[in-house]
């Protein structure tokens, strides 16, 4: 077997093996970008289940998913979602860390801004 063979083979026995190891994948995967995650995730499905039982319990054709997970693939939100539910994969959303000047275009607009709360002065 060649190394990269015996690589791949250790690395989908341990996806296999562990589910927050499989999280922790696609976690870092997306971290470096999207053709990494979508990568990921593949493997993440050829380990766990394999291909075709995803795609049947995702209601996904097989052909499709291939490519929608491969490098180049750009599959919908839908389809993401049916294949990390079928795998058993919850996604968390958590804020990044930004600077005030990147937050500033993430605020309310002043007509739906809450009110801010007044202070008490005493009489």
């Amino acid at each position: 077997m060649k190394r990269n063979e015996d690589f791949k083979a250790d690395l989908l026995a341990e996806l296999r093996r562990d589910p927050d190891y499989a999280a922790e994948y696609l976690s870092a995967a997306k971290a470096d970008s999207n053709d990494a995650f979508l990568v990921a995730l593949r493997d993440v499905a050829e380990a766990r289940k394999g291909m075709r039982k995803v795609a049947k319990e995702a209601g996904v054709n097989r052909e499709s998913l291939y490519r929608a997970l491969s490098k180049n693939g750009n599959p919908s939100i839908s389809t993401l979602d049916a294949v990390l539910r079928t795998l058993g994969i919850d996604v968390k959303f958590v804020a990044s860390q930004r600077s005030d000047s990147q937050a500033q275009g993430l605020r309310r607009p002043a007509s739906t801004a809450r009110p801010r709360a007044r202070k008490r002065t005493a009489a």
